[in-house]
């Protein structure tokens, strides 16, 4: 064996067995978010406490249990609960894995009932009036993607997606593209949006269709399962350690954040990155701090780039969301910055959200740096880093 051979064998035994040791992880997540789902229509369907239904016994769940599941939130569990209903096939899946498992690991997370053993347990998940549930609720899809299919080659980020379409048809047929197609979940989110579809249900050719569609897509890599926060969340990774930064931004963003706190005029550090869920999707504040004389959270966007309206309307959002979210009584309105580097120019917007200005502003005015602090501070850090 030459020298080549050898390092290729490196190469190729490395290449199947990370591949293997995603594919595991992200079966690990799908099969877990699906019991999870198990779980909560379980308890609807058979629970004593009849009257905490819906999101009061959902919310409960999220506060006994956040400490211990770091993503686990209402939209989470309600995601999980209709992945179930969505997906039954998957439960065939789940029954054969728990079969393989020793008796004392399936006692774990499998609903107990009053004087039932493990062995009980898990012939309870494969009990005919479960097995039944889920035959019945097949047939009425009267055509599905087989759930080995399903578990192995679509991540649980695409199911999120696939689980708003109330079409069976139209899932299904956006299921199959992904799983041909290996589509990333933003290639997924962009088909359906573009009703890729609506369109190939009009169109005379559809293979071209397809052809010409495929030629354009984003493509679904081994690393992007484990960079969605759905899998490093279950993992128990740092954000920072998944989150793509180019070096000059993590660098304007570590200078700026020393920068504020050296100000010495109130401002407490409280979070790089700040993951945030809107409407089942995931984003990410560069810096959250809280103002203790104004008594109010300050948040902070950078863009290595030019200013966009864009922007300026997604740190609006963040701000909403912390005026609905994270505010407390005694708290002020959460105050916004925009910092864009430009091409030679810094530009600072500052978001306010609705401040009364009568009240606040000028206050506002004297504890925060001003706009041309921020300008100065990003044009020498640009000038410097480059």
């Amino acid at each position: 064996m030459d020298f080549n051979k050898l390092t290729e064998l490196f190469r190729q035994t490395n290449k199947f067995f990370k591949s293997k040791a995603i594919s595991a992880v992200n079966t690990s997540l799908t099969l877990r978010n699906w019991l999870f789902g198990f779980y909560i229509v379980e308890y609807e369907q058979k629970g004593e406490d009849k009257a905490a239904y819906g999101d009061k016994v959902l919310n409960k769940i999220v506060n006994r249990l956040k400490s211990d599941v770091s993503e686990i939130s209402l939209t989470y569990l309600k995601n999980a609960r209709k992945f179930y209903l969505t997906y039954p096939q998957i439960g065939q899946t789940v029954s054969d894995q728990l079969k393989k498992m020793p008796l004392m690991e399936v006692e774990m997370f499998i609903l107990p009932e009053k004087g039932q053993t493990a062995s009980d347990q898990l012939q309870w998940i494969s009990s005919e009036e479960i097995i039944h549930d889920w035959d019945k609720r097949l047939k009425e899809l009267s055509v599905y993607t087989p759930s080995d299919k399903l578990v192995e080659k679509i991540p649980y980020s695409h199911f999120v997606e696939l689980i708003k379409l109330n079409d069976p048809l139209k899932r299904i047929f956006y299921e199959i593209e992904s799983i041909n197609g290996t589509w990333s979940v933003r290639e997924l989110k962009r088909q359906i949006a573009t009703l890729y579809y609506e369109r190939s249900g009009l169109s005379k050719n559809k293979e071209k269709l397809h052809a010409l569609v495929n030629q354009k897509t984003e493509k679904l890599q081994p690393s992007d399962i484990l960079k969605n926060p759905f899998t490093f969340e279950f993992l128990g990774l740092p954000y920072r350690e998944v989150l793509e930064e180019s070096e000059l931004e993590q660098a304007l963003i570590d200078n700026l954040q020393q920068f504020l706190l050296e100000l010495g005029n109130g401002f407490c550090f409280e979070a790089r990155q700040k993951r945030i869920l809107i409407g089942g999707e995931y984003y990410y504040i560069d810096l959250v701090f809280y103002h203790r004389i104004l008594r109010c959270h300050i948040l902070v966007d950078l863009k290595v780039d030019d200013f966009s309206h864009e922007y300026a309307g997604q740190l609006n959002t963040y701000v909403n969301y912390y005026k609905k979210e994270i505010k407390q009584k005694s708290d002020r309105n959460p105050v916004g910055i925009l910092l864009c580097t430009g091409s030679n120019n810094a530009l600072v917007e500052y978001a306010t959200a609705g401040m009364n200005k009568n009240l606040f502003i000028s206050e506002y005015m004297i504890n925060l740096p001003s706009e041309k602090e921020l300008k100065d501070f990003i044009t020498r850090k640009m000038q410097e880093l480059k």
